[in-house]
């Protein structure tokens, strides 16, 4: 099968174009069938169960990705430490930080179960969850992060794939559990009538299975990135990299997913149609989010590999294409999603209210998406150098401190869902400022100069 023929791409010959479009392709792919998991959890309860119960699923999100964007931050560390020994052709770390890698996401898989369940309902009162949606969103909730193991195995495994340059098998198991999720949500909710317990069932029992796919990969690859069982061990040396190049990107994911519970708790406020209206938004809007941090986890392998190489004026040449590729797709996508804001909203609910509250969302929002892809391209090349410290402190200042003096301030004299909504925006642009600015002036290069990296002749 031709999916499955190129097993590892080395980024630091050839066609820069090519190969960053190669690479983010199937993961872009992937990536859609990833947020098909929460999407059609959405859009079966929204049109078969309730209002209610798809204000519950789509308001979770803050919730969920507080806990789990620390271990995403340290899947990009990860990733990064990975790639740069790929590159470097150094078998032997690169066998020590695959191992490391995944003995670090099952500790972490087993924390994030124990913690998520016991903190639910805490989450949720912060969130100033409704009292027609608490019920819902608790047994949501904790069903989801019951299973997370699944979730934080397949997300470490996949990105020791796409560190070495394969997107592709991550892909193909993306799309067999994705169609499996689309299937039991369906079975569990028309056949067993089990209401929103049982698509957040069919999420588990599917994100187990992709982790399944993904260990088997690696066990059974011949090359240097083997997984080997009896090896699982934390490295040291291996471990503080990924927490030094990780830890940032953790935290910043972990403390802006917070701040994302205050802002829906302002959401929220407005009753269960905004809650809705704004919760089938957010699920479109990440799709169309999808190619641009899709081409930036691809220039973050790229700008890795290539250091590893010893080729710094590659890797920005890569960065540079990079943000072209992104603001293209970018604009592409917003104009249709503008003329077909509608339709896609009325593939959730077709009650007036929250079609309503989503296209206003839409036509106000989207527009800015294109800022986005400075800060997720420029923060990727400079994570893939090493230099996660700068990107998390300029995300931290905009994303969190100014959006929430945004909404304090605010929110005294402006009482509208469309003024908490356009908070997102002004975090935007203020990012991309900061982060453009940072990555022109050169500084984060210094990460490239470590020991143990080739340097780079000068040309």
């Amino acid at each position: 099968m031709n999916l499955l023929a190129k097993r590892s791409m080395r980024m630091t010959e050839g066609n820069i174009w090519k190969q960053i479009i190669l690479f983010a392709v199937p993961m872009l792919i992937g990536n859609l069938f990833q947020q098909l998991y929460n999407t059609v959890d959405s859009m079966v309860v929204g049109n078969y169960v309730s209002t209610q119960a798809l204000a519950a699923v789509g308001s979770v999100g803050p919730a969920i990705n507080t806990l789990l964007g620390f271990f995403i931050g340290l899947s990009t560390g990860a990733g990064v430490v990975i790639s740069r020994y790929f590159g470097a052709q150094d078998s032997q770390n690169l066998h020590d930080a695959v191992h490391t890698t995944m003995l670090l996401s099952l500790l972490a898989g087993v924390l994030m179960t124990v913690l998520g369940v016991l903190i639910t309902p805490y989450l949720l009162q912060l969130m100033a969850t409704p009292d027609d949606v608490m019920d819902d969103a608790t047994l949501y909730l904790r069903i989801y992060f019951a299973g997370i193991l699944g979730l934080m195995v397949y997300n470490m495994g996949s990105g020791v794939l796409r560190a070495v340059g394969d997107s592709r098998r991550p892909l193909l198991f993306l799309i067999i559990t994705s169609v499996i999720n689309v299937v039991l949500d369906l079975f569990f909710v028309l056949v067993f009538h089990m209401g929103i317990e049982g698509v957040a069932l069919a999420t588990i029992l599917a994100q187990f299975i992709s982790a399944g796919l993904v260990v088997r990969t690696l066990m059974r690859t011949t090359e240097d990135f083997r997984l080997i069982l009896r090896d699982l061990r934390l490295i040291p040396h291996i471990l503080r990299d990924i927490l030094r190049i990780g830890m940032p990107a953790g935290l910043q994911m972990a403390v802006t997913s917070f701040s994302n519970v205050i802002v829906q708790s302002y959401i929220n406020s407005f009753g269960s149609a905004c809650m809705a209206g704004y919760s089938a938004y957010n699920k479109i809007d990440q799709f169309i989010m999808l190619p641009m941090q899709s081409v930036a986890l691809a220039s973050t392998t790229f700008v890795g590999q290539n250091l590893g190489a010893g080729k710094l004026k590659r890797a920005k040449k890569g960065t540079r294409i990079s943000l072209l590729l992104a603001i293209s797709c970018t604009a592409v996508l917003t104009g249709l999603l503008l003329c077909l804001a509608r339709p896609l909203l009325m593939m959730f609910s077709s009650e007036e209210d929250v079609l309503t509250y989503g296209s206003m969302f839409i036509f106000w929002l989207s527009p800015c998406y294109v800022l986005c892809c400075f800060n997720q391209v420029l923060s990727g090349a400079m994570r893939g150098a090493g230099d996660s410290t700068a990107p998390m402190v300029i995300m931290l200042l905009s994303f969190v401190v100014f959006r929430q003096l945004y909404l304090f301030v605010g929110t005294q004299y402006i009482h509208s869902a469309l003024f908490v909504g356009m908070g997102y925006p002004a975090g935007w642009l203020l990012c991309s400022i900061l982060v453009s600015i940072y990555y022109f002036t050169g500084r984060w290069e210094r990460h490239y100069h470590r020991p143990g990296l080739k340097k780079e002749e000068t040309a």
